[in-house]
């Protein structure tokens, strides 16, 4: 091989390294190593589509009554996944304010909206009501939910990831992927971070394997999804 063939050969290389990390594929190809899903903040069902095509076995939870009928009626035709309402947190029967938004309950939180305007500045709050609070734990223990037919979670709670994730930590040791919507930012009043959620699950063993910026804007921050991967120990909190 020629001096400059050579040269080329190594160009190449190096680009291709550059690359890799910024084109990593499907952000969804977990789903292909899973049994099942609990995914937590269903809203709608808008994945069970997604979730479907793999066969898994799927656990929603969606706490506002309403949202939580229409959810039901939009899985009945996916007989392996199952619906129940609650709002998982970090406390068993504590009394919360649930905020409802005005984009199909997409955006309801326990939280007050913050810098979550500057990016969707239609979104707005119509309703508040009172729902009391379950952790993981405990709603599978109550449920009788099997766990080995979940090993991934999902978690989309608009700032409350953090506290569903420390409500869950007996359960960790029982997920091999775990998938979360935070920001960087204050979206909601009080809200968790990626960074928050990064080092609370490094404490249980997960590191994250990619993180999928899919809304910002320029001087307030970015959403993403972040997708955890299980390869240590379970340490505690």
């Amino acid at each position: 091989m020629s001096q400059d063939s050579k040269l080329i050969s190594r160009m190449i290389r190096r680009a291709k390294k550059i690359v890799r990390p910024l084109v990593r594929g499907n952000p969804n190809s977990f789903l292909r190593e899973v049994s099942g899903v609990i995914h937590v903040g269903a809203n709608l069902g808008q994945e069970r589509a997604l979730y479907g095509k793999h066969n898994l076995n799927v656990i929603w939870i969606e706490p506002i009554p309403d949202i939580y009928e229409k959810l039901k009626q939009n899985l009945e035709e996916f007989p392996r996944q199952r619906a129940f309402q609650y709002l998982i947190t970090d406390r068993d029967d504590a009394e919360y304010a649930f905020h409802i938004s005005n984009n199909n309950g997409q955006s309801s939180s326990i939280f007050d909206l913050n810098l979550h305007k500057e990016i969707w500045p239609t979104v707005g709050y119509q309703g508040t009501i009172k729902l009391k609070s379950l952790t993981l734990a405990s709603f599978a223990q109550n449920e009788g939910i099997d766990m080995i037919l979940y090993d991934a979670l999902v978690l989309d709670t608009q700032g409350s990831e953090l506290l569903v994730l420390k409500g869950a930590a007996a359960l960790a040791p029982c997920f091999k992927y775990i998938k979360v919507e935070a920001a960087d930012f204050d979206s909601y009043a009080g809200c968790c971070k990626v960074e928050d959620i990064d080092s609370l699950l490094a404490r249980f063993g997960f590191v994250k394997r990619r993180q999928d910026v899919f809304a910002s804007k320029a001087g307030i921050g970015s959403y993403y999804d972040v997708l955890y991967k299980r390869t240590g120990k379970h340490s505690g909190l």
